[in-house]
């Protein structure tokens, strides 16, 4: 599955939109990780607890796009994007979401 950030893949044409697609994951941070994170803002610098959370959200988000693209019978997405918002104080939700087509090859 071929997941492009732009409006077109060069070298192809879209000749099917699926419709809009999404993967959604929300992620609790534990009170261990939360603890840590507090310590590390007092001192400074990057929260490695909260961006390793992050990181394996967005790709968790990224393979249900895919998933739910893939159902749709959808071999691409185009214009995939991520957003994220907080969930009271310990929740963070990711979504990737885009256009689930269907591309060929531009004759």
């Amino acid at each position: 599955m071929l997941v492009v950030t732009t409006e077109n893949v060069p070298g192809h044409r879209v000749s099917q939109v699926k419709g809009q697609v999404f993967g959604v994951v929300v992620r609790s941070r534990g009170l261990g990780g939360n603890v840590m994170a507090g310590l590390r803002s007092i001192v400074g610098g990057e929260i490695h607890e909260y961006t390793q959370m992050l990181e394996e959200a967005r790709r968790h988000a990224l393979d249900r796009l895919v998933t739910n693209a893939q159902a749709m019978g959808a071999n691409a997405v185009v214009m995939m994007r991520f957003d994220s918002a907080e969930i009271g104080q310990t929740m963070s939700e990711i979504v990737a979401y885009g256009t689930a087509v269907v591309i060929e090859p531009a004759v």
